[in-house]
């Protein structure tokens, strides 16, 4: 075999690190198989001397021993090899490396060449509170819901809230464009029924409409909320794929605002052994592809999800990423009225709390509860 001597890579490369769990011996065969498998696939000793040999495969720079069978092995990449694309960055951080057990990726540390190759989030977090005029208090959301009340109904329900003070009013995530409640119908009547609470209260709450669909009616979708006048978008990225969000973000025509959802993001970070940590996953990688607010599950909630886990989130969307803007963590399920002070006690001002259910729990007057919401971020 005959390699290409004359790559032009640069010298410059990012780690990752992981959490590897076995005995050494396992340990060894295992940053064996990352080097290989999510670089060249390809028999490492058919390799002819070269470049291809000492900087496209990746090279294991430290392995350490955290805990019994628990191991953190850092491992760098040429960054050329990630084709600057959020795509072929995660084919090489977790490719079909994924599909062995007892691999879980913890952290990218990216170099300043690699992360000026991603425009990261328009806004983040300066930037949404400048659009909603709230330059030091955490911000609210709900979602509207249930599914299968009419594009009336969830007006109805969004002209309630933003009249009692929630800023950021979203679709709940499994209302897309269902015969019941057409896309275009419910985002036109939500945007308008939002805005006639503006008017009444001189406030600005924005409605963000689940733009998740058919791939090929993403971008349409996404323009026409921008038509009708909506503030922002929402998209599930482990559906549509985290390059769809970065083609949304970037686009100049939009110029709007996008909350990342984790519906279907359960196989990716629940596991402690396997995929990605929610430092990464809700951090650093929706940073990198654009979003602007990324939801993850608070703890206490009906699902999985420690404190620790969800502080790892909070330092994901903010901790330095070179020219890639903080983010604002989106802490979601299962929160209620009475345990915001719980909440206030672990998150600092910079947050956005989404209570959905607890809202409604709280009493049938929903301009009331929200209100009441306000006012307890408020003091």
């Amino acid at each position: 075999m005959q390699g290409n001597q004359e790559l032009h890579l640069s010298g410059d490369r990012f780690t990752v690190e992981y959490s590897l769990f076995g005995t050494r011996t396992e340990i060894d065969q295992m940053t064996t198989a990352i080097i290989v498998e999510d670089t060249i696939e390809f028999p490492y000793e058919l390799l002819p001397e070269g470049e291809i040999k000492d900087q496209v495969v990746g090279k294991v720079e430290d392995v350490k021993q955290v805990g019994e069978n628990h191991f953190h092995v850092t491992i760098s990449y040429a960054v050329e090899i990630t084709a600057f694309t959020i795509a072929q960055l995660l084919n090489v951080v977790l490719g079909n490396i994924s599909l062995m057990p007892n691999i879980r990726v913890e952290r990218i540390n990216l170099t300043p060449s690699l992360a000026a190759k991603f425009s990261g989030p328009r806004f983040g977090r300066e930037g949404l509170r400048k659009i909603l005029g709230v330059p030091h208090r955490p911000l609210l959301s709900t979602a509207l819901k249930p599914m299968g009340l009419s594009y009336k109904e969830l007006a109805e329900m969004g002209y309630q809230v933003a009249k009692g003070g929630i800023d950021i009013i979203k679709d709940d995530h499994g209302i897309s464009n269902q015969p019941f409640s057409k896309f275009r119908e419910r985002v036109q009547y939500n945007q308008e029924a939002i805005e006639k609470a503006n008017k009444e209260t001189g406030r600005k709450s924005i409605f963000l409409p689940n733009i998740t669909g058919r791939a090929d009616e993403l971008l349409e979708n996404a323009h026409f909320a921008k038509k009708v006048g909506c503030g922002g978008l929402m998209v599930l990225p482990a559906h549509t794929g985290w390059d769809a969000v970065r083609m949304l973000s970037e686009d100049d025509s939009l110029g709007l605002p996008i909350m990342t959802h984790p519906s279907f993001s359960g196989s990716y970070v629940v596991s402690p052994t396997a995929g990605f940590s929610p430092y990464t996953w809700f951090g650093q990688i929706a940073r990198l592809a654009g979003s602007d607010m990324s939801i993850f599950i608070n703890f206490g909630s009906r699902f999985a999800s420690t404190k620790e886990d969800c502080l790892s989130v909070v330092k994901g969307t903010a901790d330095p990423m070179y020219n890639i803007k903080p983010i604002f963590p989106v802490a979601g399920g299962g929160i209620t009225m009475k345990n915001v002070p719980d909440m206030k006690q672990v998150y600092d001002n910079e947050m956005i709390y989404l209570m959905g259910g607890g809202l409604h729990k709280a009493g049938p007057d929903l301009i009331a509860n929200s209100h009441n919401f306000l006012e307890s971020l408020e003091s």
